[in-house]
């Protein structure tokens, strides 16, 4: 399979959990039309990135939901699992760390790193934070591979470099601070202001 669009794969990571929504009310078929309802887009949306994954639906019954959800993990999935690094663990980090924990068996959050002595050996949030000094040895051992970036803008910068430098390969940046990095580090960046601003234009303009 060639490489997917990254908002083919959004839409996937949407769909599976709508998905497992459905199988927690014990519903086992699902239509493209009620599916693409569930996250306001189009039925024609829902079948093209299906058929991108190779899976289509049984006539007359739909997705089989259990099934489907099965295929989507074995696209967007990696089979050994990936572990992951909060960095920065203020009250951000915690908040993302706590919602994330425990959300996807193949990707699991297993350190967190900070320079406030207050907050480094300690487990918040469930998983132990360490002190960023130790972060070259902490990735390395437990062979962390993403890397979610909670910290001051300031910092972000220096620790996008280091990261990268100490094998991390994925990066979210929750960061204001645009970042480069290099070819063999996939780059996300989620900037909550803008997407706040976005919903405000819309609610001032009243056109949606």
């Amino acid at each position: 399979m060639n490489k997917l669009p990254g908002k083919t794969v959004e839409r996937l990571s949407e769909y599976r959990r709508q998905l497992l929504g459905c199988l927690a009310e014990n519903r086992n078929y699902i239509f493209s039309h009620d599916l693409a309802g569930l996250l306001h887009i189009t039925a024609v949306q829902v079948r093209r990135d299906l058929m991108l994954i190779g899976y289509s639906s049984v006539l007359r019954k739909g997705y089989d939901v259990r099934e489907l959800i099965d295929t989507i993990g074995s696209i967007i999935d990696s089979n050994e699992g990936l572990k992951v690094a909060i960095i920065g663990i203020g009250n951000l980090g915690r908040a993302v760390t706590g919602y994330f924990r425990g959300k996807r068996s193949k990707l699991n959050v297993v350190a967190s790193f900070d320079n406030d002595l207050q907050k480094v050996n300690k487990v918040i949030s469930g998983v132990k934070c360490y002190h960023v000094q130790d972060m070259e040895q902490i990735i390395r051992d437990l062979d962390i591979r993403i890397a979610i970036l909670t910290v001051p803008a300031d910092f972000a910068k220096s620790i996008a470099e280091e990261v990268v430098r100490f094998g991390i390969k994925g990066i979210l940046n929750f960061t204001t601070v645009p970042l480069n990095v290099p070819s063999g580090v996939y780059l996300e960046a989620y900037d909550m202001i803008t997407s706040i601003e976005k919903v405000a234009y819309f609610v001032k303009e009243n056109k949606f």
